[in-house]
């Protein structure tokens, strides 16, 4: 099995790449030890001292660590990773949380087609990935994750990059910003 890493805009996160598949669709984010309970290569990813977030997409595993020494923590998460893949477990257990599910308004509807056609892919070229929150009052509400959770550039791209492609096909958007 081969499994290639990237560094991310965000020095504290690693994108690695296995010659398989992750997910079959979407992403899982784990933002801490407890939710890990749901994976068990996440929560072998959480055995590595320092790791604070692992984000699961289709092609990539996107592991934050505390602080950016990654030169002696690299070699842990590789081996967790491998492990996990040759033990044959499922990459979910238990009960897996579905997004919410309620009717959308038309407006909505828009927002989340543009997320996952034109922004979620390239987010996803740097190991990261844009979660839709809420839309009120003309403001849409995005939770960033993986490398683009606490990225330097994190405020630019959703300024510059999210809120100008938004406002220029949904012109009810005056404004877009982190969920807290």
């Amino acid at each position: 099995m081969l499994i290639e890493t990237e560094k991310t805009p965000n020095p504290s996160t690693l994108k690695f790449i296995p010659d398989q598949k992750v997910m079959d669709s979407g992403s899982r984010y784990f933002g801490d030890k407890e939710e890990a309970a749901g994976s068990p290569l996440v929560a072998e990813l959480y055995e590595v001292a320092g790791v604070t977030a692992v984000l699961l997409g289709v092609g990539f595993i996107s592991v934050t660590l505390e602080g950016h020494d990654w030169q002696d923590k690299k070699t842990e998460v590789l081996s967790a990773i491998m492990g996990f893949y040759l033990s044959g477990e499922p990459l979910l257990s238990g009960e897996v949380s579905v997004e919410h599910a309620g009717e959308d308004s038309e407006t909505v509807i828009q927002i989340k087609a543009i997320l996952d056609e034109k922004i979620r892919p390239s987010i996803a070229q740097d190991g990261g990935d844009v979660v839709f929150e809420r839309f009120e009052d003309g403001i849409v509400f995005l939770r960033l994750q993986g490398a683009c959770a606490g990225c330097p550039s994190s405020t630019m791209t959703l300024k510059n990059g999210i809120e100008n492609l938004l406002r220029y096909y949904v012109p009810e958007i005056t404004e877009v910003r982190q969920a807290q």
